[in-house]
């Protein structure tokens, strides 16, 4: 049976919901929620980037509100974490995975849905990455922790761009589906390989260091 890429697509998109909630989800359990507190923060995390996203993209409802079965797998993913406790040595070992594949399912359908509607390829990278991270940096906003896409982190947003950017060179070849696949697979094992190596963007230039030493120097 053949699919097409509209239903790939989609399939992707709802897969990055259920996951994107059960990183809220075990967000709430940190911070010992009730079940308000789990679907709130899961809705938040599963749907947020996808509800900027498709607002900037000004083409129609946000499909959050338009195909309920998306806050139905938002809520699923709140009722599995809030079930199954996200913590231990399995966890530690799973977390890093789930949320490396949460931000490149999304940063692909964004940049797919971006350049669905006729925009050009930057709109199409600078969507992919909001939807990646905006959901993560509205549950962390609401539980007032600094968003990890604002520096003191592993590689992230720049795992999201990567995946958006993949997306965009397949399709200017013609090889729209390959791209999504591929896509997801560079940003998530970019934004693993980060973790493994603990790569990071420099906070601040060189020469910055370098013009505080000679301060303190001086003072001293």
């Amino acid at each position: 049976m053949n699919i097409t890429l509209a239903e790939f697509t989609r399939t992707i998109d709802l897969a990055g919901v259920f996951v994107n909630a059960l990183l809220g989800g075990a967000v709430a359990r940190e911070f010992r929620m009730d079940p308000v507190g789990f679907i709130a923060l899961a809705i938040l995390s599963g749907l947020g980037g996808g509800l900027i996203r498709d607002t900037l993209l000004q083409h129609g409802p946000p499909v959050a509100l338009t195909d309920t079965l998306y806050v139905i797998i938002a809520v699923a993913g709140a009722a599995v974490a809030f079930l199954i406790p996200m913590r231990g040595r399995m966890w530690s070992l799973t977390y890093p995975m789930v949320d490396a594949l949460a931000l490149g399912t999304w940063a692909v359908v964004g940049a797919e849905k971006t350049l669905s509607v006729g925009l050009t390829w930057l709109p199409a990278i600078l969507l992919g990455t909001i939807s990646a991270v905006g959901g993560g940096a509205l549950r962390d906003l609401a539980v007032g922790r600094t968003p990890a896409i604002f520096g003191g982190n592993t590689l992230y947003a720049t795992c999201a761009v990567a995946a958006s950017g993949t997306v965009v060179v397949f399709s200017r070849f013609g090889l729209a589906s390959q791209g999504t696949l591929v896509g997801v697979v560079i940003g998530a094992g970019l934004c693993l390989l980060a973790r493994w190596r603990g790569w990071q963007l420099s906070p601040s230039l060189k020469w910055d260091y370098r013009v505080r030493k000679m301060q303190r120097r001086k003072r001293d």
